[in-house]
């Protein structure tokens, strides 16, 4: 049976930067930012996202209610 990875929060007030990791981020990881100033980390063979950070993160909720990001995540328990 496979391992489960935890989804891993950090936000960091003083960068106002909000990290959602998806197990442990390798040095292997490609990352790319989107239009809206978030940053995508994936892995390069399968292509599944590993993680993501949203830059200005409280002062986008003054601007609107939602972010969106350009994949999905399936939570299980």
């Amino acid at each position: 049976m496979k391992a489960k990875k935890k989804l891993n929060f950090y936000y960091d007030k003083g960068a106002d930067v909000l990290y959602v990791s998806n197990g442990k981020p390798s040095a292997k990881d490609e990352t790319f930012e989107t239009e809206d100033e978030v940053v995508v980390r994936k892995n390069p063979k399968t292509g599944e996202v590993k993680g993501f950070t949203i830059l200005h993160f409280l002062k986008r909720g003054a601007k609107g209610p939602t972010v969106t990001l350009p994949f999905q995540f399936s939570f299980q328990q």
